[in-house]
């Protein structure tokens, strides 16, 4: 049995902290912040109640592995899941809306056709058989391994891109998101849905791999489900998984720094200057300055840190949490997606650091009675990818202003009458999100992807300092509630077998 010290109480860290627990380990987890749950928060007003972070999970099998792994109670046992159906609707700028149906390949393809005319659907569909095979090649070396030493072949793009021949010209292939919806998708508005969820996850599609097309794989594939109580609810789940293996947190616990000892991490010095002894030590959030004194974490070429090349600055989100009179229709969408007429504007806005006059808005109305006082009152979201704090100054209180109005005015197109139903409206910025969860900028990372020569890897689980590793958003393999739970096996997997761990078999 040996001490191990951990970092941070975001979910990454907790499911770490859990399947470690489980294989005799003594676990602190140590808190800067009173609470658990990272970026998974929770915002109550007056009866009203909304998440402030991820609002759906994708891929539950993540925790359901986590659940079955820790203890004899299962993830449904703990907490009551529900696949949101339809997945999402899209409201395109011409007035075109779509609804497509959860894990229903034939559902969609059918939306697709009925919506926006026929062979739309069979080009999205044709789209996500290569996506398929984009993810069978690199599901388990992107996702269930370690990142591995030659972690250079991942620099090669999975996505099999059609061959598009030209008169006179070579023969050209998509490289980037924009590229799969100029070249192989058959409408305009199919090449937005495809870039909206690359936004979503605050990539730039512009920039991003081709093997982004994993992204609409797994969520319309694996579904999307939500948590009765919202996100936090699992984040409470996985918190008590915890005690309940004997888990320690101690909240209000700020690391100043890794201890080191004999060439290896040793513990860690809290900001009260309290030493705690810990044979490994596991950080859950991205390494700050002075955490590790005179330590290179990753040699100089091992793996692409964030910001990625070319990208620019790594995007937040802004949130209006509306407070609404009147019942939620019983015709309502759970998640309804407002395209603007330029989403290139857009993305151009978001990745250079400014303010998007037009965004694209995702609307989100849970029909959870826990969200709201009674049936006569509704909680929305409104949600935008957003350049984060220091590229705008987002406490700027007309700049918040005319950002929350700019997102109400396009959700006036999927909720009637939202202005007058209004009774309250609370904003929450990437300014909130850093002061929170710590992370710069309020960022928030985005998962990993194979292709564009390692650019959108991110760093992996062991670090130059042996006994140190890293779990959470910004590691292996990245941003998202799926990630992170697998960056927590990944890490509990090579503290307990070794660096000969080779991921879920």
């Amino acid at each position: 049995m040996a001490r191990i010290a951990v970092i941070g109480a975001g979910m990454g860290a907790m499911a770490a902290a859990a399947r470690l627990a489980v294989a005799g380990h003594r676990v602190t987890v140590y808190e800067r912040s009173e609470t658990f749950g990272g970026s998974v928060g929770r915002h109550a007003h007056e009866g009203f109640a909304f998440d402030t972070g991820p609002t759906l999970l994708h891929l539950p099998a993540v925790y359901r592995d986590l659940f079955v792994k820790t203890g004899k109670e299962p993830l449904e046992q703990c907490v009551t899941l529900t696949q949101v159906d339809p997945a999402s609707r899209h409201v395109f700028a011409d007035g075109t809306a779509v609804s497509l149906p959860n894990t229903s390949r034939a559902g969609v393809v059918a939306a697709l056709d009925a919506a926006l005319g026929s062979g739309a659907g069979a080009a999205w569909g044709e789209f996500l058989d290569r996506a398929r095979d984009a993810w069978d090649r690199s599901r388990r070396p992107l996702l269930e391994e370690p990142l591995r030493a030659d972690w250079q072949v991942l620099g090669r793009d999975p996505y099999p891109a059609l061959r598009q021949r030209r008169l006179l010209r070579p023969a050209r292939r998509a490289d980037t998101v924009t590229e799969i919806g100029a070249w192989e998708l058959s409408d305009p508005r199919l090449a937005a849905l495809l870039d909206g969820y690359a936004l979503s996850y605050g990539l730039d599609p512009l920039r991003a791999p081709a093997a982004a097309a994993l992204l609409p794989y797994m969520e319309e594939t694996f579904g999307s489900w939500y948590v009765s109580g919202g996100i936090r609810a699992l984040a409470q789940a996985v918190y008590e998984r915890c005690l309940a293996r004997k888990v320690e947190f101690v909240f209000g616990g700020e690391v100043a720094r890794v201890v080191e000892k004999d060439g290896r991490a040793a513990g860690v010095e809290l900001a009260d200057g309290t030493v705690a002894e810990a044979a490994h030590v596991v950080l859950g959030g991205r390494p700050h300055p002075g955490l590790v004194p005179g330590q290179e974490l990753w040699r100089d070429g091992d793996v692409a840190v964030q910001p990625r090349p070319g990208q620019g600055v790594l995007p937040g989100r802004f949130l209006v949490l509306l407070s609404l009179r009147g019942a939620r229709p019983a015709d309502a969408v759970h998640r309804t997606l407002v395209h603007p007429a330029d989403g290139g504007a857009e993305r151009e806005a978001v990745f250079a650091g400014r303010l998007a006059d037009r965004p694209t808005v995702t609307v989100l109305r849970p029909d959870d009675p826990s969200t709201r006082p009674d049936d006569a009152h509704e909680a929305v979201t409104l949600m935008a990818t957003v350049a984060p704090h220091g590229a705008v100054d987002w406490t700027d209180a007309a700049l918040r202003e005319r950002c929350a109005d700019a997102l109400i005015e396009a959700a006036g197109a999927v909720v009637p009458g939202i202005r007058e139903r209004l009774l309250h409206a609370e904003v929450r910025t990437p300014a909130e999100t850093a002061a929170e969860t710590g992370a710069e900028g309020g960022s928030v990372p985005a998962p990993t992807l194979a292709g564009a020569q390692g650019a959108y890897l991110h760093p992996g689980n062991r670090t130059r300092l042996p006994g140190l590793y890293i779990a959470g958003g910004w590691s292996h393999p990245g941003g998202g509630l799926a990630h992170a739970g697998m960056s927590g096996a990944l890490v509990a997997g090579l503290i307990v077998e070794g660096d000969g761990f080779r991921g879920s078999q």
